[in-house]
């Protein structure tokens, strides 16, 4: 075995300084040689002191120092020693000491221990657990290709493949059945994503699924099956199926209707409209609908009116038309407007394209009527729908109006009495109030006197349609306007039971406005109300007065039905003015049947053309005895003629007044028995306080 060189060349430095270092300090004890001497052992007891104050390597610096220390010390006894006896033995046992120990190579090589050293034997550590065993079960070779790289993955989840199908039809789609190596043991900690990474997939398209027993084969959690369907998600993308599409972008969980399940896709060539209908299961719940992100995803804008959702229990029907149902033109006919025998026409069409139907009267007796609009929404053009309905029904039609127009001119040639101004309207009233007294004596066919039901024989009436266009204006009149409202609250309570019923139109229907609380409940309670063109700010206080739940409000429709023109950019860059925009939400509002308001177009009836067609020839009038009753009650008379005397109280005495001055029309009880309006014309002066002394005690 070698010897290190740094070994032979210490043992071979001591040899020789041992001579020297017996001879040197008995031959010259003053010369320079023996003073260096003595000097590095010197130095070498320094260096020892030093290592014994250090922390670390302290015996391997002493030892490292020990020739030079004990070298010194050696020669410095010869010095003091006679004869060479001794000097030569110290220095002969230093040498063989160095050449021993050696202190200045071992102490170098301390990383590197000489081979007579024991050698380290490497810790052991635990044995790996043995592979699973593979058994050739006679497997075909695509499931030993799939085994081969499941093994190279390191086995995911400590599984074996049992058995791997390829689905028809696709490269890389395949089905593995898997089990536990160990038996007994349940198969955990497998993941998609371990899954994936074996086969070089997207972690999405790993999907796993319980094995269910069956005969000939277990089952359970020591069981899996794992699909892997990487070309299936790629032509689901591409090219999806209709099921598959709604599911991925309508029905998943954060989809606009979630949870649902696509049923059937209806294509109606004819209207233009395509009806898409799904179902949600019954343990969800009500369906949820987001109408924003469904339009969305059907490629459209909520606000163009194209989009329109019918909920009917856990079944949702979504209606996508071509172009907004809103923004088209449903004339009107006599057809539509002729009530059937249930007492229902058609208003208009929804914007599903179902008919929205009102009616002319209902169970309860004969049916009122409530129309708001702002001014241009359409609410005379439903008025007129109305009047035409009833006048085809045969009922008797009056129509008093604020203030005049054109249309509501023509529409006042088709009824029984037409006229302008609040004067008119309490006189009409009045009228109406009357006829509930005189029809609940007159007697039908069989002698007894009944409520009015259009659905038995021997009525001795017709109905009566009474209209009040511009009614809020009518009813904050300062001389008439009190006793208008609390008439219109009369005949809303008990108008129905005698086949009167009450039509009122108007801009609003607030508390604040003057429309009282009993009155719009009245009217809500006994008929379909039809709202049109409400601002977007007043949408929700509108629906809130009419009853309707704060969940049930609908959203403002868009202010154009028209979908704007593209090309805006280009007209910017090109310094061009916009295209005017197309206001057409006139007719367009909400049918309230029940608690939740639908949108509609109400039908349009032509008055430049002509509306004759939509009337019946001859003009249903009150009855022989009906008129004479009002006659009776001074009622049936030109209603157009200023105010009569007595009309609105006894007319005070001016025997002793000024004969120029007007006359007052206020302070007596009304002949028809209804309430006198409070406010009458003012007393401003002392001759007028003391005329309406004299009328209150009749001096």
């Amino acid at each position: 075995m070698s010897i290190p060189r740094s070994v032979v060349l210490e043992r071979i430095a001591y040899t020789l300084a041992a001579p020297a270092l017996a001879a040197v300090p008995n031959l010259s004890p003053d010369g320079a040689v023996n003073t260096g001497m003595l000097l590095a052992g010197a130095a070498g007891v320094g260096g020892a002191l030093l290592a014994v104050k250090a922390r670390e390597g302290t015996g391997r610096k002493l030892v490292r120092l020990s020739p030079v220390v004990f070298g010194a010390a050696i020669d410095a006894a010869a010095m003091y020693t006679t004869g060479w006896g001794w000097d030569a033995a110290l220095a002969a046992a230093w040498a063989a000491a160095g050449w021993c120990v050696l202190p200045l190579s071992r102490s170098e090589r301390r990383h590197h221990r000489p081979a007579l050293a024991p050698i380290p034997q490497p810790a052991r550590t635990a044995p790996a657990p043995p592979a699973p065993t593979v058994v050739d079960d006679g497997a075909d070779a695509f499931t030993r290709e799939v085994r081969l790289l499941w093994e190279r993955a390191g086995t995911p989840g400590r599984t074996m493949v049992v058995h791997a199908d390829r689905h028809p039809g696709t490269h890389h789609d395949l089905t593995m059945l898997l089990r536990a190596a160990e038996p007994g043991r349940p198969i955990t900690g497998l993941s998609e994503a371990a899954v994936a990474a074996a086969f070089g997939i997207g972690e999405g398209d790993v999907h796993f699924a319980p094995v269910v027993q069956q005969p000939g084969r277990q089952g359970g959690p020591g069981w899996l099956e794992v699909h892997l369907t990487p070309d299936e998600a790629v032509r689901r993308r591409k090219a999806p199926t209709e099921h598959e599409w709604w599911a991925d972008r309508i029905g998943s969980e954060t989809g606009p209707i979630p949870g649902s399940v696509f049923a059937k896709q209806v294509r109606d060539k004819q209207r233009n409209v395509t009806h898409y209908i799904a179902q949600v299961p019954d343990e969800l719940g009500e369906p949820r609908v987001n109408p924003h992100a469904l339009a969305a995803a059907l490629k459209t804008k909520y606000d163009e009116g194209r989009l329109f959702v019918t909920i009917d229990g856990n079944q949702v029907l979504v209606s996508l038309w071509d172009s907004s149902p809103l923004a088209q033109v449903f004339p009107a006919t006599r057809e539509l407007l002729t009530p059937d025998k249930d007492g229902r026409w058609v208003t208009g069409y929804l914007g599903n394209g179902q008919p929205a139907r009102n009616r002319v009267y209902t169970d309860r007796g004969a049916a009122h009527g409530l129309f708001v609009a702002p001014s241009g929404g359409g609410k005379t053009q439903l008025m007129g729908l109305h009047v035409a309905a009833d006048a085809l029904f045969g009922a008797v039609v009056m129509l008093a109006t604020e203030a005049p127009d054109e249309k509501t001119a023509a529409l006042g040639e088709h009824t029984a009495r037409y006229g302008v101004g609040a004067l008119y309207m309490i006189r009409l009233l009045r009228v109406m109030v009357a006829l509930m007294e005189i029809r609940g004596q007159m007697r039908w066919d069989d002698g007894k006197v009944h409520e009015w039901d259009p659905t038995r024989p021997g009525c001795p009436y017709r109905m009566l349609s009474a209209y009040l266009d511009e009614f809020l204006s009518a009813a904050r009149n300062v001389d008439y306007g009190a006793e208008i409202m609390d008439l219109a609250e009369l005949v809303s309570v008990k108008g129905r039971k005698y086949g009167v019923g009450l039509k009122v139109a108007g801009q609003s229907v607030y508390v604040q406005d003057g429309f009282t609380q009993l009155l719009c409940e009245n009217l809500r309670e006994n008929c379909i109300p039809v709202v049109l063109k409400v601002a977007p700010k007043k949408v929700g206080d509108m629906f809130r007065a009419l009853g309707i739940p704060s969940e049930n409000t609908p959203d403002p429709l868009p202010r154009s039905f028209s979908p704007a023109e593209v090309g805006r950019i280009e007209r910017v860059m090109a310094g061009e003015p916009e295209p005017p925009a197309d206001s057409n939400t006139g007719g367009a509002g909400w049918i309230i049947e029940g608690k939740q308001p639908d949108v509609l177009r109400t039908l349009f009836m032509d008055f430049k053309t002509g509306i004759d067609g939509f009337f019946p020839d001859s003009i249903a009038t009150l009855t022989e005895h009906e008129i004479r009753e009002l006659e009776l009650r001074d009622l049936w008379f030109d209603w157009t003629e200023p105010p009569r005397p007595g009309e609105f109280g006894p007319e005070p005495d001016d025997e002793d007044g000024d004969g120029d001055a007007p006359k007052k029309r206020g302070g007596g009880k009304p002949r028809s028995g209804g309430k006198s309006g409070p406010r009458r014309d003012a007393v401003a002066s002392p001759r007028q306080a003391l005329d309406a002394i004299r009328s209150f005690t009749n001096a």
